[in-house]
C-alpha cells in the first residue's frame, strides 16, 4: 500500500513539472522557423540564445540571426 502512494505521488509530480514548460517558437531573419522546448536561455556577454530542439539536441544561436522569440500557444 505504501509503494502504491509514493508511485502515485511521484507521477503526479511528474505530470505536474512537465505542464509547466512551454514551447517557444524562434523566427530567424532569413526566414527559418525553429521550435525550442522550453524557454531559450540568453547569454549576454556572447549574444548567443541556448535553446534544446524538437530533436532534443542542444543548439545555439546568435542573437541577431532572430527575428522574433515567443510562447507557442
Amino acid at each position: 500500500m505504501k509503494n502504491k502512494i509514493v508511485i502515485l505521488v511521484a507521477l503526479g509530480l511528474a505530470l505536474s513539472l512537465s505542464a509547466c514548460s512551454s514551447n517557444y517558437v524562434l523566427e530567424t531573419s532569413d526566414g527559418r522557423t525553429i521550435i525550442a522546448d522550453g524557454k531559450p536561455k540568453v547569454d549576454e556577454e556572447t549574444g548567443l540564445i541556448s535553446y534544446t530542439d524538437a530533436y532534443g539536441h542542444h543548439q545555439q544561436i546568435n542573437r541577431d540571426a532572430l527575428r522574433s522569440m515567443t510562447e507557442a500557444k
